[in-house]
Order: C-alpha cells, then sequence, then structure tokens
C-alpha cells in the first residue's frame, strides 16, 4: 500500500482510507472482519463519526484485536460551539475507548452561520485547541460540502486538513484542494464513489490517486471483499491508460448531469428546504442501502421536501441544470416507501 503525508500533521498514511458510515449496516464482528482485513492490506487511516449511528463503536471495539497502534483514527462532529465541541471530543473518546483521537474534525460545516459559531470566542475551535493542547486530539480538520464556505475556513491556521468530496464526476472542489495543498493542509476525498453512484469505483479511486490533489481517499466499505478490491489500487502507482480513459468518460455519460454536486447554488429555498440535504439523504437510502439512517436524516430536517410549490427558483440558480423539483417529488416517494 502507497503511503502519503497528510499534508504538514507528520501522519503518513495510507492512499486509501476506511471511510466508516457503511460499516453502521453490519454486526460487530464483521465489522471486526473488516478492519482486520483493513490492516492486512496496508489501510492504517480510518475516519468516521459521531452521525455515523454505531460506527464509532464498532471501530473501538475492533481496534482491541487490530491494535490501536496500526491506525490513524478520524472522526467529526457536528457541533459548532465551545460546550457541545468539548462533549463531542470527550464521547467520542470513550465511545471508541480511546486515549487520544489522532485527527478531530468540525463536521459538515455549511452555513455562514455555522462557521460564524465555530470562529467565534466560545466557538468550536476553542474546544478544539484546547483538547489538542492537551493531547486528547493530535490534529484539527474541517469536512464539508459546499466549497465557497471551506475556501474560507481553511484561511484559519488552526485546520490541518481539508476533507470535500471528490471523484470523476464531482471536480468541484479542485480549486479548493490546490488551496489547502499550498498552505501545506491534507486532503482528504470523501464521497470517492460519488455517494454509490459511479459504478466503476476501482476506476474512480485510481482517477483521485492520480489527481495529484488527494493524499487520501476514504471509500465506505461494508465487507471484506470490499476492503480487498479498493486496497489493490493503493498499490497501483500506474497512472491511468487510454483504454481506462474512455471508460471513466464512458461511465460520466451513463452517469449524465442528474447528479446533485452539492454545491448549494440553489439556496436559499423560499420555503425552507434544504435541498442538497434532501439529495443526499436520499442517496443514503438509494445508493448506500442506508434506509432507516437515511430517513432518520431526512426525518430530522426542519422543512420537509413536500413544502415545495414548485416555484423552480432553485432551477434557475442550479449551474447543471439539474431538475430539481421533480427530483424533490422523487425524494418524497423515496421516503415514504420506507
Amino acid at each position: 500500500m502507497r503511503k502519503a503525508l497528510l499534508g504538514n500533521t507528520g501522519m503518513e498514511v495510507s492512499v486509501i482510507g476506511l471511510g466508516g458510515i457503511r460499516i453502521q449496516r453490519v454486526s460487530q464482528d464483521e465489522a471486526t472482519r473488516i478492519i482486520l482485513e483493513a490492516k492486512n492490506k496496508g489501510i492504517n487511516f480510518i475516519d468516521t463519526a459521531q452521525a455515523y449511528t454505531i460506527s464509532e463503536q464498532y471501530i473501538g471495539n475492533a481496534l482491541k484485536e487490530a491494535g490501536r497502534e496500526n491506525f490513524y483514527i478520524a472522526t467529526k462532529s457536528m457541533s459548532y460551539d465551545y460546550e457541545s465541541m468539548r462533549a463531542a471530543i470527550e464521547r467520542s473518546l470513550n465511545t471508541m475507548q480511546l486515549n487520544y483521537i489522532d485527527l478531530f474534525q468540525v463536521h459538515n460545516v455549511s452555513r455562514q452561520e455555522q462557521m460564524d459559531s465555530t470562529f467565534s470566542e466560545n466557538g468550536a475551535l476553542k474546544a478544539l485547541v484546547e483538547a489538542k493542547e492537551k493531547g486528547l486530539i493530535k490534529h484539527i480538520g474541517i469536512t464539508g460540502h459546499i466549497r465557497e464556505i471551506l475556501m474560507q475556513a481553511i484561511e484559519h491556521e488552526e485546520f490541518e486538513t481539508v476533507q470535500f468530496p471528490f471523484n470523476p464526476v464531482e471536480s468541484q472542489g479542485t480549486e479548493l484542494f490546490k488551496k489547502a495543498l499550498k498552505k501545506g493542509m491534507g486532503t482528504i476525498a470523501m464521497k470517492p464513489m460519488a455517494g454509490g453512484a459511479f459504478t466503476k469505483q476501482k476506476l474512480s479511486l485510481k482517477y483521485i490517486m492520480n489527481s495529484g490533489l488527494i493524499n487520501v481517499a476514504i471509500p465506505g466499505m461494508d465487507s471484506v471483499e470490499q476492503v480487498i478490491e479498493n486496497a489493490s489500487v493503493g498499490e497501483n502507482t500506474e497512472p491511468l491508460t487510454e483504454k481506462e480513459h474512455e471508460e471513466l468518460n464512458r461511465e460520466i455519460e451513463i452517469l449524465g448531469n442528474d447528479f446533485c454536486r452539492r454545491c448549494g447554488y440553489c439556496k436559499p429555498c423560499p420555503e425552507g428546504i434544504d435541498i442538497p440535504s434532501v439529495f443526499l439523504f436520499e442517496g443514503y437510502v438509494t445508493r448506500y442501502n442506508l434506509p432507516e439512517y437515511g430517513k432518520s436524516k431526512y426525518e430530522a430536517l426542519p422543512v420537509k421536501a413536500t413544502s415545495c410549490v414548485r416555484c423552480r427558483k432553485c432551477e434557475k440558480k442550479c449551474p447543471y441544470n439539474l431538475p430539481i423539483v421533480d427530483k424533490l417529488k422523487h425524494a418524497v416517494e423515496t421516503f415514504g416507501n420506507i
């Protein structure tokens, strides 16, 4: 497995990491087998989140057998104020039964008010810096789906890594990653399979590995077979062949443009619908096969897709010309069938 330095953190991570979102679908025994196989294949970076239901617990238990010393552990929390972030750090440490966490990230910063809160006098960043000084966490990162928000956020020197979607059909993070690399930050590619939409998994990972923008990609895995297949890409230093470029372009053409990149240009919706989140949570149902998780996230939204009045203002702002109104209707049907 090839390794890369995660920016200036000093962590030498496997170029293929283990994304923890899908592990919540399996049993503890299977989760342990997955993590043991990751160790066998040279994967040493695991990324999870408090929002991924039982994922942290599974990972913490598995590390007893796989060996904590064999992995860099990253997690994240959607806490944006001091008290909630301080409690979140303590909760993750307890859940995973760890003395320290290698990388703790502010998760899914998608609105200006969330960023403002994070950097305020009693914001999340203060709690993270304190935890780092105490040795409870080693490094601080940030994740999100809105490029413009993260472009601002990474100006703050405390952030050492940035995590953002990146794959053959979602390249909107290119400038963000270039800026991060120039600042010496580590770059982490989430959604390397476009949330499961991209069916040529190995080809997508190879594309990412050859982009020159990413230190580690973190595909979600819920089987030993997926670990073996994904890890094999990290052993291959070959550039994409002409045939692979053609195959990649065919896959992109098949997927088409009917795909939400979560750029956020459709917002704000006059009715208050968080349109990108609706499509993201629907993807958990249709692509990740996580119906209960996807529906629970959707149900937590203050305004549901049923509030759409078909004004189509969002469609006029979408740079990809998506039929957003029809897609919202489809999302209502998806969640209604669970």
